[in-house]
């Protein structure tokens, strides 16, 4: 039974996922796009290259795949799951925690960013940051602001994200430890939520 077990996992075919995944991996690992390599991609996940052109035509496939998932993990799940607080101002809070303290961890998003000269990365990151744009909008709208209010409320709260996220990796030690990162997310949000213009 374990014989079996062992040798259906070893000829388990790996999925278009499985690659985009490993791209992502190898983006955020601080090679960014030059990272996305057949051969040493293939190298990572054991397999050939043979895997790779079942599921893609070309390179610039896997990073349109690995670019959809980017979205998918990062953005859509990420909303998806804060969705089931019904509590707006609550969500806030929840989505804000869920996303800072990985970000800090995490360089995908920022070799992204370093990457708009190619214009399938240009064009995700606009994508992804008009959802998560909108997202925030309709959040401050379902607390009471008016929505070019909430669309500039939406942009200092994206601003902060995106600040949080560059100095965790260009200057972590300015940023608060584990013991006063509670206070300091609940300060900004005080800040985002309670900062003027509620008309």
């Amino acid at each position: 039974m374990v014989m079996v077990q062992r040798q259906q996992t070893k000829k388990a075919r790996l999925s278009a996922r499985d690659w985009a995944d490993a791209a992502l991996t190898a983006i955020g690992e601080g090679g960014g796009l030059a990272a996305v390599a057949v051969e040493p991609l293939a190298a990572r996940l054991g397999t050939t290259k043979g895997s790779f052109y079942w599921h893609f035509a070309n390179r610039e496939a896997l990073i349109e795949a690995a670019l959809a998932r980017w979205a998918e993990a990062d953005t859509e799940e990420i909303i998806a799951a804060v969705e089931s607080e019904p509590d707006p101002e609550k969500r806030l809070r929840r989505l804000f925690t869920e996303v800072t303290k990985p970000a800090t961890v995490d360089p995908l998003e920022l070799s992204l960013l370093a990457s708009t000269d190619h214009p399938r990365v240009a064009a995700a990151l606009r994508q992804v940051t008009e959802r998560r744009i909108d997202y925030l909008t309709g959040l401050f709208v379902e607390l009471g602001l008016a929505e070019d209010v909430a669309r500039r409320r939406a942009l200092m709260a994206y601003s902060f994200y995106l600040g949080h996220t560059q100095l965790g990796h260009a200057a972590p030690s300015v940023l608060p430890g584990r013991a006063e990162f509670p206070a300091y997310l609940e300060a900004t949000m005080d800040a985002l939520l309670q900062c003027g213009e509620r008309e």
